[in-house]
């Protein structure tokens, strides 16, 4: 390793500088945007990369997010690089460190007379076409069925816009936005963010110099290096393997093999291609992996992709790194690999390191709509126990980090009734720590929509740790008007008609040691 160039002061200063910055672009994005999804839920993340379009530092958002955007940045910047000043760049694709299609990353470099790094930002649209409203279809078996594919392309060409471009794009294809102005509006939002990114960042380089700029974005990530190398080093040497499944009994299995400072992640015996839109894509698994990794340093230090130098990550094809073939319709649905996936890879992680029980495992994607608008909200649950203490009740846990909407905006803005929103008392493990409670939703819609449900741990139970209890499943079903009930799957959808009622029971976390 390098010697050090910089005092321990002077890196601490830099850094709160930089994620200063990074706040900064949260807020004006948050302010600025028109969606209830990015205004009231949050549902977005910002960062800055240094010149290689290496993670630098983020403000605290969405780990399934952050830990994608270097290689975001990197793909894009291979695809249509070099970039000028006044260049900003758009994508959703899965195949460029894209993660699903309502995710959409605005990226603009950032130069101080050479390439000084880049500002990105990655926020959810509720709306981006596919074949039912909410763009996160649960039948989706391909990539054009869940929406609008906008490969790497400029948005701005130095200084100048190309948003009619953009416009004719989310309203073609087969299955085009429902909301582009909404889209337009927010993706406006995500441009005026990273303008806060770039003035912040030149603004740091014309007082301190570009080199200092370059040089302490470069020691950060080597101090996330070695606090990782260091965090490594205090695991029993060896390997350990573990495997969970899906609730449809797709398998996601990993090595881990620990070894002088370093490791190596192995997925090998991972599930093929799924049928269905639990694919991940490796941008995926990578911020699953650089999460589980920060969890392991206890320290404030900003996600950064020096936790992964010593690290090797190998991740096999199949439904971890599917095929990306240039026709939308022959390409896999990615949708629920996103949101579910992620979450199941980090609690397969999280099992085989033994360092915390199974939380709920699951975001618990809620969406209803119609042709008129579209709604989409993430639902907390339970927290795993660990070591010396109890999992939370009814809260977002790892690879999510959104708020829920206030119930006045939610019921001014949309057709629907909060009639419940409660801790699922008891749902949580048992043990010597117990695993935190669920939470029960309970919507009655008053007016047509379409309906559908993303999630898991509906048949797999959230395990417990050293002796603790599984936590409960979930579950899900429509009351409709009449009387009669309807079981929802994991993955499902149905259509709702005014009075019919969602009950939606997330699932607990899995407690900690023998109970007493």
């Amino acid at each position: 390793m390098s010697e050090r160039r910089v005092s321990a002061l002077e890196l601490e200063l830099f850094t709160h500088r930089f994620t200063a910055i990074a706040r900064q672009m949260g807020e004006a994005l948050r302010r600025t945007a028109l969606s209830v999804n990015v205004k009231e839920r949050l549902d977005f993340s910002c960062a800055l990369l240094d010149a290689r379009g290496h993670l630098v530092v983020n403000a605290p958002h969405i780990p399934v997010h952050l830990g994608a955007l270097g290689l975001c940045v990197r793909s894009v910047a291979e695809a249509l690089g070099p970039f000028e000043p006044g260049d900003v760049l758009v994508t959703n694709h899965p195949a460029y460190g894209g993660s699903h299609l309502p995710d959409v990353t605005v990226i603009t470099p950032i130069f101080a007379g050479e390439l000084l790094g880049y500002a990105a930002s990655r926020a959810h649209h509720a709306e981006i076409g596919g074949i039912r409203p909410g763009s996160m279809p649960p039948a989706a078996r391909s990539l054009a069925e869940e929406g609008v594919v906008l490969e790497p392309q400029l948005l701005v060409r130095g200084g100048e816009p190309r948003w009619e471009a953009l416009r004719e794009r989310l309203a073609s294809g087969p299955h085009p936005s429902r909301a582009v102005a909404e889209n337009l509006a927010d993706l406006a939002a995500a441009v005026a963010a990273n303008q806060r990114g770039l003035e912040g960042l030149t603004a740091l380089a014309a007082r301190e110099g570009s080199a200092r700029v370059a040089l302490h974005m470069r020691e950060l990530e080597e101090r996330a290096a070695e606090r990782m190398a260091a965090a490594l080093a205090r695991l029993p040497e060896g390997r350990r393997s573990g495997v969970e499944r899906l609730d449809d009994g797709s398998e996601l299995r990993v090595e881990i093999v620990v070894e002088g400072g370093r490791a190596l992640i192995d997925f090998a015996g991972s599930a093929p291609v799924h049928p269905g839109n639990l694919n991940a894509t490796p941008a995926i698994v990578r911020s699953a992996v650089l999460y589980v990794l920060r969890l392991l340093i206890d320290e404030p230090l900003p996600l950064n992709e020096g936790l992964v130098r010593d690290v090797e990550i190998r991740i096999p094809s199949g439904m971890l790194d599917p095929p990306f073939p240039d026709d939308p319709g022959a390409a896999p649905a990615v949708v629920g690999g996103n949101v579910e996936t992620s979450q199941r890879i980090v609690d397969t992680l999280l099992k085989t390191l033994g360092v915390v029980a199974c939380a709920q495992g699951t975001m618990n994607n809620l969406l209803f709509g119609n042709e008129s608008f579209s709604y989409y909200e993430t639902v907390c649950g339970g927290a795993g126990a660990g070591d010396g203490f109890d999992g939370a009740d009814a809260v977002h846990t790892h690879m999510t980090n959104t708020a829920i909407t206030d119930p006045e905006i939610l019921e001014h803005r949309h057709p629907v009734r909060i009639e419940s929103f409660r801790i699922r008392r008891g749902s949580g493990g048992r043990g010597r720590h117990r695993g935190g409670d669920g939470a029960v939703r309970e919507l009655t819609f008053l007016e047509p929509v379409a309906l559908s449900i993303l999630s898991q741990h509906r048949v797999e139970k959230p395990f417990g740790l050293d002796g603790g209890d599984a936590g409960g499943v979930g579950r899900q079903r429509l009351v409709r008007a009449s009387g009669e009930t309807i079981e929802l799957e994991s993955i499902d959808s149905c259509d709702a008609e005014p009075g019919d009622r969602l009950v939606l029971e997330t699932p607990g976390g899995g407690g900690f040691g023998a109970p007493d």
